[in-house]
């Protein structure tokens, strides 16, 4: 007999932050817990999440250049959609949810945060099917040369949360939301407001970037993908096809297919 998992059997510890903390306290946090988004709370009611995309999208307005970081709060980051299942209730009512939301929030029966599920604990017990074809997206790709004012631009205006970076034909790096928003909080964090336009169009994507990277072969099995991702806890690996860039997978994708 086939034993159905519920979602109390897969549920991690919420990871929470207070809505009127500062956006650098949720970053620190998200970078020490390795949790992305974070679920907002006032009054220990659950208001919405704060995401490293959002984080960035605020450092990165202009109008919010003259005010300290330490002055932002998670208020304004805020996204407030957020769904939400019982502990009771069988894990496989999680998969839609997560298709369009990076985190479901799990509540008691009397409306109490006991935990959250998001792309790790579902992929943990739940894996696609099939070959790696069938979860792989385009990769975007960004010369390390480019200035950090046109990756901000490009993420913004056409939603793109990460790149692999180029230096001619090797890849090079790559460079995430997360990348942007440390490094524009260190930016304006150090860097006179009369000073922050110029000295920001001269950044370049290479002193931002990670690397070296992970990559993957195209002839991975879809079993040690999920292992990898899951054991480094890394959520996107570029795929090579004979050292060539062919797309990228991500723990986004792997949900994608389920």
């Amino acid at each position: 007999m086939t034993v159905q998992l519920l979602v109390k059997d897969v549920m991690a510890k919420p990871v929470t932050i207070s809505k009127s903390q500062s956006i650098n306290d949720a970053l620190d946090k998200m970078l020490d817990e390795g949790s992305d988004p974070l679920i907002v709370l006032t009054n220990h009611q659950v208001v919405g999440t704060i995401s490293r995309k959002s984080i960035a999208d605020k450092l990165g307005s202009k109008h919010k250049a003259t005010i300290s970081t330490a002055k932002i709060h998670v208020a304004s980051s805020l996204e407030e959609n957020i769904p939400s299942v019982l502990p009771e209730q069988e894990i496989r009512v999680v998969v839609p949810l997560l298709k369009k939301h990076k985190l479901v929030v799990v509540h008691d029966s009397e409306k109490r945060l006991i935990g959250q599920v998001g792309y790790g604990e579902i992929l943990r017990v739940l894996q696609p099917r099939g070959n790696i074809d069938g979860v792989t997206e385009p990769a975007h790709t960004i010369e390390a040369d480019e200035r950090l004012s046109h990756l901000q631009s490009l993420m913004e205006e056409h939603d793109i949360s990460r790149f692999v970076v180029m230096d001619g034909e090797k890849i090079s790096g790559i460079v995430t939301e997360t990348d942007l928003a440390i490094s524009l909080r260190k930016f304006r964090e150090k860097i006179e407001d009369r000073h922050q336009d110029f000295r920001f169009h001269n950044i370049i994507v290479r002193t931002i970037m990670t690397s070296p990277i992970l990559t993957i072969d195209r002839n991975t099995k879809m079993a040690d993908i999920v292992s990898t991702m899951l054991k480094k806890n890394i959520s996107s690996i570029p795929v090579v096809d004979k050292g060539k860039l062919v797309g990228m997978i991500t723990r986004r994708s792997l949900v994608q297919a389920l």
